[in-house]
């Protein structure tokens, strides 16, 4: 009898060691597993859950299917997000797009603007105002030109005219008094010849 109790106790002390082994091992295991956490803390979980053989380490097969599955969910994540990003990029270079070319409407409709607010049309054709004004300001000046010379010409013969009549008056002046005079010496003349004509009857007489 009591050598069975001693084995009993024995057996009971047994199994409450392993029970507390146990306890200690689950209380020391890691807090990741491969249910969740990164790649590399499952990893690592693997490493730290897998048993030592020589220079290998032995990993359950569940283990290894678990955290392949994790890897290729994973890896369908990062795709998904890469079809995602890939479809947002294209979104956003379609709006760029559409943006160049909104930009490059609204410069062509400023220059439009610009062109039709520094042109207007003449006989069809589109001419800008620097050049119309340009084309004015030199009829401008080549019409004030010819006007200055036309006064220039015209008063240099004005005075030409003044004095022609000036000398022409003179010269009618003068010939008046010539005649004047031609007529004052023909009376004289004429006074003397009856004079002497008279003179000479007298003698006869």
């Amino acid at each position: 009898m009591k050598r069975i109790s001693l084995i009993a106790l024995f057996t009971c002390f047994i199994a409450t060691s392993t029970t507390f082994a146990q306890e200690t091992v689950v209380q020391e295991a890691p807090k990741s597993s491969l249910n969740g956490g990164t790649i590399e803390s499952q990893f690592e979980y693997l490493n730290d859950a897998s048993n030592n053989y020589q220079e290998y380490k032995v990993v359950k097969k569940t283990n290894l299917d678990k955290i392949k599955s994790n890897i290729l969910d994973s890896l369908k994540v990062f795709k998904d997000q890469i079809v995602e990003k890939n479809a947002k990029i294209n979104e956003q270079n379609a709006e760029i797009k559409q943006l160049n070319s909104g930009i490059e409407n609204t410069k062509n409709e400023l220059n439009t603007a610009l062109e039709a607010k520094d042109s207007f049309p003449i006989l069809g054709l589109q001419v800008y105002k620097t050049t119309y004004s340009t084309i004015m300001w030199s009829v401008i000046i080549a019409l004030g030109i010819a006007l200055a010379f036309f006064i220039f010409k015209y008063s240099k013969s004005h005075k030409v005219i003044s004095q022609t009549r000036k000398d022409l008056t003179e010269t009618k002046d003068e010939f008046e008094n010539h005649r004047k005079n031609t007529l004052e010496r023909e009376r004289k003349l004429k006074r003397q010849l009856v004079d002497e004509m008279n003179k000479k009857q007298g003698i006869t007489s």
